[in-house]
């Protein structure tokens, strides 16, 4: 029986790939990863979550200007937290910077480099329903007749004194589909006490307060940077024990007294 080896001249004719090919081959396989990683992180952000960074002292000391906090899209939010909305109207008076082309793809993957143009943050007060006054007999915010104890989370400065729950004195009820939200440095965030008063694109006074839902992005989940103050955000407790509206929320909110504003 006669075997055949294989045949030497032919192997050589093979040639070895050449340093250049293996290079257009990895370029290749290179592209095909950093893609997908990015089709990936995009979808992450549309649906998932997204990172923003707080452009503001407005919500010190929980939140530093410059901190990038991660907001998720999945669950629903509830008061005490602290959510991501877009302008509901004439609440940012700067005019909106865009970003360049190259921060423009930063943030496209969730990678932003600077504040979100036409976003802010604030923790929700009332939902839509609640009654929110201030102030009680001992200047706390009462929420449906439940007097907030803020002294966790309200600003402190560096001599140890903490900022009052507000000097605006108000009571609205919270429309339909709308919250009440307020910044945790009181005195220099301009929140929805502060439009009250406003009249904005046809709608009755004041009624541009309060934010919609379906511009809500979001609650803020956790601080990512600087690393250290990496943290979680939590609701605190004190918001589980507000009672529920005990009637339907109005059509439009109702504010007392008219024309209050920071």
């Amino acid at each position: 029986m006669t075997t055949h080896k294989p045949d030497a001249a032919a192997a050589k004719d093979v040639p070895p790939r050449s340093a250049g090919r293996q290079a257009i081959s990895f370029a290749k396989e290179l592209l095909i990863v950093v893609v997908g990683a990015i089709i990936v992180s995009s979808l992450l952000r549309a649906f998932v979550g997204q990172m923003f960074i707080i452009p503001s002292e407005s919500m010190e000391s929980t939140l530093l200007e410059g901190d990038r906090v991660v907001v998720q899209k999945i669950t629903k939010f509830d008061r005490g937290q602290v959510v991501v909305f877009e302008d509901p109207g004439g609440w940012l008076s700067d005019p909106i910077s865009e970003p360049g082309p190259f921060d423009r793809v930063l943030e496209f993957i969730g990678l932003p480099t600077q504040s979100t143009p036409g976003h802010l943050i604030k923790r929700v007060i009332g939902l839509p329903g609640d009654r929110v006054v201030c102030c009680d007999d001992r200047g706390r915010i009462t929420v449906n007749g439940y007097a907030l104890d803020e002294t966790s989370y309200l600003y402190t400065d560096s001599d140890n004194v903490q900022i009052n729950p507000s000097d605006v004195r108000f009571e609205v009820v919270v429309p339909a589909d709308r919250i009440f939200v307020m910044g945790d440095h009181r005195d220099v965030s301009a929140d929805s006490r502060c439009h009250l008063s406003d009249m904005w694109s046809g709608m009755g006074q004041g009624q541009v307060a309060f934010v919609p839902i379906e511009k809500v992005v979001g609650p803020a989940f956790a601080i990512a940077a600087p690393f250290d103050r990496t943290t979680r955000l939590r609701q605190p407790p004190i918001f589980t024990d507000v009672p529920a509206p005990t009637t339907p929320a109005p059509d439009e909110a109702v504010i007392e007294p008219e024309g209050v504003s920071c």
